[in-house]
């Protein structure tokens, strides 16, 4: 009758645990399990293989306890390799054959020593059964396990096993209790020496891949012939990497117009034997310069069909036509087969093929080094190839190379001012990044915080009026933004002609001024009009005329100093060539040097001098973009102060007049 995994724990009311003891036999208890861990600690310090060490200590516990089977398992962590396991049974059933039926943790009676006992520690039982116990010698009935802990986490399980029913008492739950901590030690230092282990054989294999780059990268540099070179390249490749036999092939294409052929056609192409290297006989190579057409091994044709990526076989009897493959592969007795592509810029140059006679798993580490070593070979054939033809024409076009040479100069600074400027544009990117992330941020911070005052409960009728006015006028920011690079935007994209409109350009302004009047008080500035006594008409469009003055005085405004004049003047002038409207806008303020005014009406671009104020790069871009919306000009000039370091900017805009008669007023205004 099959029986089921059964877990008993100890309640308080079990009568088994109320039962009393004696007191003589619960002190031999204690003793004899105390010196059981004596005897532990002693292994492990004395111990000077750790491989011997768990053995010894399954042995100790199970004569101590004088069960049949003792089985110790370590716990496998993210830091650890695979569990290690060492069981003994005794004498009795020593040399029993295996049993036929898997080993299933249904059919045992299992019982935990520590008590409360968790889920966890249930599930690293059973694992560790699953793990240890498929070689044991007869079906195993009962199981009395304890999870040790080591650094607040399970690191192994001590399992008492019986082959035939048996109830557990409390005397081996206190010998389990007792030496867990000690066989935690155990488990930990198994663990530990199997990582470091595992570590060292990860740094000998790194230090042979790294050794093997380099001496790759020697032979590259190298004056050895390519034959002699790729010979030292296979050798050493296939002997780092323990490969029974490798082989380098390169192939020859034979048909012209393969390079207008499509990837998945085989080209006609002899495929000859470049390098080899066989484990039994290193110094004395068969195969070299023996070839074969590619369209006589499959093997190649996978492979080249699948360029760029490792074939591996561990088997040739899984190819789908072994009839094919070229006599040279030894494929009966070499079966297992490593090939990657020597390919550079989408061209196959030929194969690194690698060899066992037995299946092998090759690691993720190892396909990468077999890729770097054929990315190596490959740039060292075509810089072979390279240099042969370079050779041959030296002595020939000397002049010519000159001359190359010194356009690959002209160019080389070409495009080292070229990356400045990228450098340069860059970073303006990056600032205005920054600026117009600080505009969009800053409004919707202000609003959402009116928000959350609004809600406030009892909030005065003063207040809720000021968080409203707050909201509009930080509203009023983001719509203005946006409405700014629409603009942007649809000047530069579509070119719709001015809707022209007779305008009074003293009104404007004196409009202007008016409505500037308290900001400027604010920071101590003033604004003079120069402008002709008579009204100063021109024929434009109003709403952009109104635009280009508001921000060439809002300009001056944010980078003129404190308690300073601006000075507005406006003109007509006509000569034969042209009649037009003058209008300059002058402030003091940090001067603007030669190389700013170049890219200073640029799109986010802003002088050095203004960029920790405040501001997109948005103003003079839509100003330029909208003077010659309207056919006219716009220009900068800085002079500076003698004696102080500030400077007079002086931005001149000139507008055309359109009127039917040419004059910038009639007589009647």
């Amino acid at each position: 009758m099959k029986k089921h995994l059964l877990v008993l724990p100890q309640r308080p009311d079990d009568p088994e645990r109320l039962k009393p003891y004696p007191v003589k036999l619960m002190q031999h208890q204690e003793e004899t399990a105390h010196k059981l861990a004596q005897k532990i600690n002693h292994i492990i310090t004395s111990s000077q293989s750790t491989a011997l060490m768990l053995p010894e200590i399954a042995k100790l516990i199970g004569i101590a306890t004088n069960v049949d089977c003792c089985c110790l398992v370590t716990v496998k962590s993210e830091d650890s390799t695979e569990a290690t396991t060492a069981s003994w049974c005794s004498d009795e059933y020593l040399g029993m054959p295996q049993p036929d039926e898997l080993f299933s943790v249904e059919q045992l009676v299992l019982q935990c020593a520590t008590e409360p006992f968790t889920i966890e520690d249930i599930a690293t039982i059973r694992h560790s059964l699953v793990i240890g116990c498929q070689q044991l010698p007869l079906p195993i009935k009962s199981v009395l396990a304890i999870p040790t802990r080591f650094g607040g986490k399970n690191n192994g399980v001590i399992n008492l096993i019986q082959f035939q029913s048996y109830n557990w008492g409390n005397s081996e739950k206190e010998i389990l209790n007792t030496i867990a901590s000690s066989c935690a030690i155990a488990f930990s230092q198994v663990t530990q020496a199997q990582l470091i282990s595992t570590q060292q054989q990860y740094l000998q294999k790194s230090n042979q891949h790294q050794s093997l780059i380099k001496q790759l990268t020697i032979l590259s540099r190298s004056n050895l012939e390519l034959n002699q070179m790729l010979q030292l390249a296979i050798a050493s490749t296939a002997e780092s990497l323990q490969a029974d036999r490798g082989l380098l092939i390169l192939l020859k294409y034979t048909d012209p117009l393969f390079r207008t052929r499509t990837k998945k056609q085989i080209p006609q192409a002899k495929a000859e034997v470049a390098g080899e290297w066989c484990r039994d006989n290193p110094c004395q190579p068969e195969s070299l310069n023996q070839s074969f057409a590619l369209a006589d091994c499959a093997l190649c044709q996978r492979a080249f069909l699948e360029g760029g990526k490792p074939l591996i076989i561990n088997d040739y009897t899984e190819l789908q036509d072994t009839t094919t493959v070229a006599p040279l592969f030894a494929i009966t007795e070499l079966p297992a087969v490593l090939l990657m592509p020597l390919e550079n810029q989408g061209r196959i140059l030929g194969f690194i093929v690698l060899q066992q006679a037995v299946p092998r798993e090759w690691q993720l580490a190892e396909l990468n080094l077999v890729e770097m070593v054929c990315a190596q070979v490959s740039n060292a054939i075509i810089q072979s190839k390279t240099l042969r033809q370079v050779q041959t024409l030296v002595d020939e076009r000397t002049a010519k190379l000159q001359s190359s040479l010194e356009l690959q100069a002209k160019l080389h600074e070409r495009t080292r001012q070229y990356v400045d400027q990228l450098r340069e544009l860059n970073q303006l990117k990056d600032e205005f990044m920054s600026n117009i992330s600080d505009r969009l941020r800053y409004p919707l911070t202000n609003m959402m915080m009116s928000i959350k005052n609004l809600r406030l409960p009892g909030i005065t009728a003063e207040r809720q009026g000021r968080y409203l006015e707050i909201l509009e006028q930080e509203c009023s920011k983001e719509i203005n933004l946006i409405n700014d690079l629409l603009t942007l935007q649809k000047l530069e994209t579509q070119q719709e002609p001015p809707r022209y409109e007779n305008i009074h350009v003293n009104t404007k302004i004196q409009e202007l001024r008016s409505s500037l009047t308290a900001k400027l008080v604010e920071k101590g500035l003033s604004i003079n009009l120069d402008i002709p006594e008579k009204p100063l008409k021109l024929q434009t469009e109003l709403e952009s005329f109104d635009r280009i003055l508001h921000e060439l005085l809002n300009n001056a405004y944010t980078y003129s100093e404190r308690d300073t004049v601006i000075h507005l003047h406006a003109s007509h002038q006509v000569n034969q060539l042209v009649d037009q409207v003058m209008i300059k806008v002058t402030n003091t303020g940090r001067g603007i040097s030669q190389e700013e005014a170049t890219y200073i009406f640029d799109r986010f671009r802003r002088g050095r001098g203004g960029r920790w104020t405040p501001g997109t790069g948005l103003g003079l871009a839509l100003v330029k973009s909208l003077v010659q919306h309207l056919n006219g000009a716009i220009a900068v000039e800085s002079t500076p102060i003698p004696d102080s370091q500030l400077s007079e900017i002086c931005f001149t805009l000139t507008l055309p007049q359109f009127s039917d008669d040419s004059k910038p007023y009639s007589e009647s205004d």
